[in-house]
């Protein structure tokens, strides 16, 4: 079983930064996908950005380009989101996830990711 352990999340105000952090438990973390995805009240959950197990194969959800970083560092078993110039609709608990199959393509596609952490609660006030 892995566990995934979400961190970073607060208030900010519009405009400011936060860096989420997920720490996983997997011995081979280096060899799977990892997301981050989003679920804002009575919303559905969403994808944000996505990390392939070969450092350098990211995607983003449109509404997050250009703001929005992923990142991993394999030595601590450790994804990142670097969030800048928030926005009071970027309001919702986050969520990492790590992807079924190790070694594969990443995919925005929620129904492909096995373990997921419980969470953290990111606020943008205007």
């Amino acid at each position: 079983q892995v566990q995934l352990v979400e961190s970073g999340g607060g208030l900010v105000q519009a405009g400011g930064s936060l860096r989420l952090s997920c720490a996983a438990s997997e011995r081979t973390f280096s060899t799977y996908a990892m997301g981050w995805f989003r679920q804002a009240p009575g919303k559905e959950r969403e994808f944000v950005a996505t990390i392939g197990w070969s450092v350098g194969t990211t995607y983003y959800a449109d509404s997050v380009k250009g703001r929005f970083t992923i990142s991993r560092d394999n030595a601590k078993n450790t994804v990142y989101l670097q969030m800048n110039s928030l926005k009071p609709e970027d309001t919702a608990v986050y969520y990492c996830a790590q992807y079924k199959l190790p070694l594969s393509t990443p995919s925005s596609d929620y129904a492909a990711y096995r373990y997921w952490g419980q969470g953290t609660q990111v606020t943008v006030s205007s």
